[in-house]
């Protein structure tokens, strides 16, 4: 398949693939003798292995070293098993990060009854203390 149909398969911009290609996390693709990207369904199930765990948020070096422990199918999954935990934990921490933000800014805004901007505690607040 061409690099069009690989893309729209996989939700996957064309250039993305390129880059992908690029940095050696997908195999390049052989050539037709017009010169055109022939990928397999090879590529496909890497592509969507790869689009699947960056949606599930993981950075391109984890999805690098799960690529590399997926290649190996008699190994133990606890490599990958410790990636994930990794991850939730990650997660959970930016979960905390997020929820102490939005109490932070909930505060801020209920405490601002003002109508006037030089009396805003939100704006006050994203200023220099006085």
């Amino acid at each position: 398949m061409f690099i069009g149909e690989l893309a729209k398969k996989t939700n996957t911009k064309v250039e993305t693939i390129r880059y992908y290609e690029r940095e050696g996390i997908l195999p390049e693709a052989d050539r037709t003798y017009g010169n055109y990207r022939d990928y397999s369904s090879a590529h496909l199930a890497k592509l969507t292995f790869i689009r699947r765990s960056r949606d599930l948020g993981f950075t391109m070096a984890q999805v690098r070293s799960l690529l590399d422990l997926a290649d190996d199918e008699d190994q133990p999954c606890a490599g990958v098993d410790a990636m994930a935990r990794d991850h939730i934990a990650n997660i959970d921490r930016k979960i905390k990060d997020l929820t102490l933000l939005r109490a932070e800014l909930s505060h801020l805004l209920d405490s601002c009854e003002s109508e006037r901007i030089g009396e805003c505690r939100i704006v006050e607040a994203l200023g220099e203390r006085r």
